[in-house]
């Protein structure tokens, strides 16, 4: 038995993202003072890790201890270091979230028709009169939504009717709790009453997307007109005594289920391993769609509406699909000229015969083992 394993105890890991998490996302940069108090929460944690591992470092030798001193002083200016990363992170994304608006503004004007911009074409070309002239760049958003293939796939086609009158998309950091919403301007429309739609995502770590639950504005429907709905109507039976159809209402597949996302249980002590995988998939999936808004749609809309992003993307996928091939290709080679060794070793063997009076006869009960596919050791097992 180890003297490491004397503990059964499990420590619960510490990573500098708890610190980063604690930072004020989209304020001014610290003050000295909190700097310090931040540094100082950062030495009392590690001290505190290190006296439950008292046990394990006494039993170190001297030189080894000292050894491992030197290092923990080390990680201890790496971690003052990583705090003041994040510190700088923090108000450097502040700093171009406040120049972007400005273009997301200008944006907004363009596209729903507010202002318009000179014509870049010769004088006397632009003949459009003000019966027939178009207003704005038509179904924008849609448009730049379904061409990217995580959020295309939630669009069905009755969608489309009230995705035309969305009119833009913003996203901003959140501080109590942590994490970021995004809000959905819509026109007035014939489908719902609520003229913002907003998601908003509390997070555990502002550093990692670890997601803690995702709350959906609740949509106020016209009657009929919910799009998360569907009217089943159901034919009664042969000889039943009301003739009239069965009307039922069901759930169905729609983008603004993207507003009523996966709940966590409050005891989720109760939840079956199965159940627990597939609300992790859920959550997991409705994160996707959400970064996927904040992180490629808004800050890059005209280029997924004029599918350029989406070409970008496909040659990413390639790069990394070729990446992989090579990968594949050289474990290929390496089990390739591993057969090829084990067929040489083999033919050797045969051409060198034992004489039979050497040849001792297997014992009773143990295992010959031979080669080819019946004795044909596992590859060997490649880290990648």
């Amino acid at each position: 038995m180890s003297k490491q394993g004397g503990s059964e105890e499990q420590l619960a890991p510490y990573s500098m993202a708890d610190l980063g998490s604690a930072l004020p996302t989209g304020s001014a940069a610290l003050s000295a003072e909190d700097r310090a108090g931040l540094v100082n929460a950062l030495k009392d944690k590690l001290q505190h890790l290190a006296g439950q591992q008292s046990g394990f470092l006494d039993s170190l030798s001297p030189a080894v201890k000292n050894r491992v001193s030197a290092l923990q002083e080390f990680q201890s200016k790496h971690d003052e270091l990583e705090a003041k990363f994040f510190e700088e992170r923090a108000a450097l994304e502040a700093k171009y979230q406040k120049l972007y608006e400005p273009l997301y503004t200008k944006r907004f004007e363009i596209v729903n028709g507010i202002t318009d911009v000179e014509s870049k074409d010769e004088p006397g070309n632009n003949t459009s009169t003000d019966e027939n002239r178009e207003e704005g760049v038509p179904e924008f958003w849609l448009t730049a939504m379904k061409t990217n293939e995580v959020l295309s796939v939630q669009i069905t086609d009755r969608d489309e009717g009230a995705l035309k009158y969305l009119k833009d998309i913003k996203w901003c950091r959140i501080d109590n709790p942590k994490g970021f919403k995004i809000d959905f301007y819509f026109d007035t429309n014939p489908f719902f009453k609520n003229s913002v739609l907003t998601k908003t995502y509390h997070m555990i770590d502002d550093n990692e997307p670890i997601l803690e639950r995702a709350i959906g504005t609740e949509i106020d429907w016209y009657p009929g007109k919910n799009l998360t709905q569907k009217l089943m109507k159901k034919k009664p039976k042969k000889g039943a005594k009301n003739a009239k159809p069965v009307t039922k209402t069901e759930q169905c597949e729609s983008f603004f289920n993207f507003f009523s996302p996966p709940q966590v249980p409050d005891d989720d002590e109760e939840l079956d391993e199965e159940t627990a995988e597939n609300l992790q998939d859920l959550m997991e999936q409705d994160y996707d769609i959400g970064s996927t808004i904040r992180d490629k749609i808004i800050p890059h809309a005209v280029s997924w509406f004029t599918g350029e992003a989406c070409q970008l993307d496909e040659l990413e996928d390639v790069d990394e699909e070729d990446d992989e091939d090579e990968e594949d290709g050289d474990e290929d080679e390496d089990e390739d000229e591993e057969d090829e060794d084990d067929e040489d070793e083999e033919e050797e063997e045969e051409d060198v015969k034992p004489r039979k009076s050497r040849q001792p006869a297997p014992k009773k009960g143990s295992i010959v083992q031979r080669s080819g596919p019946a004795g044909e050791q596992p590859p060997e097992c490649k880290q990648q």
